[in-house]
């Protein structure tokens, strides 16, 4: 019995690894055919798109699409645009959702219940029913830089990041994590005489290693790939992001070999962050914990 418990097993372990494997593959085939393609001439880029040499890295194979792309494009500035649009954003988005989900578990207020119903119905708002009224907003609100005072904010770093601070899913993460956490935490810090700065600042926070992991990533997602804002409010190329620089490649004629060329430029940073973030994640959690 036993030896026909430790088969099972074993084929339920390998079934499980399969399937698991298969998954991969499946999300992994469109990012392996992209990077091979930015080697590849548009002739054969589209000759091989019908079999399994699109995957490989076989025929004229060259640098000369990232050349090229170079040359469209300018593609070191576009990345850090989304860089630095995207990195300001979502750190100033944890800070200010974290402190904000902190007053809905923790502290009590009146209409405590009420506002965080209504910051959850956002979700269900598309974008585009409030785009127009948020570049009207945008357009008029004052700025105070090196320069001066100022009117409008479009063409810049601020029309960018500022709309995109706080956001309902953000701060929903940070409520249902917050609220899983042992009140006797919170209580005990209480009859120490923590104030509620040094209980989020020295408790809470060194615990959510998992959901500010879960909400980086989201939120980065987000905003790297902002397409239709930036290209409403921006149209000076020197602040443009990558996927709005992505018209470059087709205007005239669409080299195919280019467009791929840059789509694996403008991965990079996405596969850094998400790698950086997974050992942060991992680490979180395996020094997460409540001492006796």
């Amino acid at each position: 019995m036993a030896a026909i418990s430790s088969d099972n097993h074993g084929l339920r372990l390998v079934t499980r690894y399969v399937v698991l494997t298969l998954i991969a593959l499946i999300f992994v085939f469109p990012l392996v055919f992209m990077v091979v393609s930015s080697f590849k001439p548009d002739l054969q880029l589209l000759r091989d798109a019908s079999s399994i040499r699109a995957f490989l890295p076989v025929g004229d194979i060259s640098t000369d699409n990232y050349s090229a792309a170079f040359e469209r494009a300018p593609i070191g500035l576009f990345v850090f645009n989304s860089v630095l649009v995207t990195g300001v954003t979502v750190l100033l988005s944890l800070l200010i959702c974290s402190l904000a989900a902190f007053s809905f578990a923790f502290l009590e207020w009146k209409g405590r219940n009420t506002l965080l119903s209504i910051i959850i119905a956002t979700l269900i708002i598309p974008f585009e029913t409030i785009a127009i009224p948020l570049l009207l907003l945008v357009s008029k609100l004052p700025w105070i830089g090196l320069e001066g005072l100022s009117v409008g904010w479009l063409n810049s770093y601020r029309v960018q990041i500022i709309p995109w601070i706080a956001d309902g899913l953000t701060i929903f993460l940070f409520v249902q994590f917050f609220k899983d956490l042992p009140r006797d935490l919170i209580e005990a810090s209480r009859v120490e005489g923590a104030s509620w700065w040094q209980i989020y600042r020295r408790v809470v926070m060194p615990l959510s290693g998992p959901v500010i992991a879960t909400a980086a990533i989201l939120k980065f997602l987000v905003m790297y790939n902002q397409y239709l804002w930036p290209l409403i409010v921006v149209q000076e190329e020197t602040y443009r992001p990558v996927m709005v620089g992505l018209q470059y490649f087709f205007q005239l004629n669409t080299a195919w070999g280019e467009v791929m060329a840059y789509l694996t430029i403008i991965t990079v940073p996405v596969l850094a962050f998400y790698l950086a973030l997974q050992r942060a994640f991992i680490a979180s959690i395996a020094s997460t914990g409540v001492k006796g």
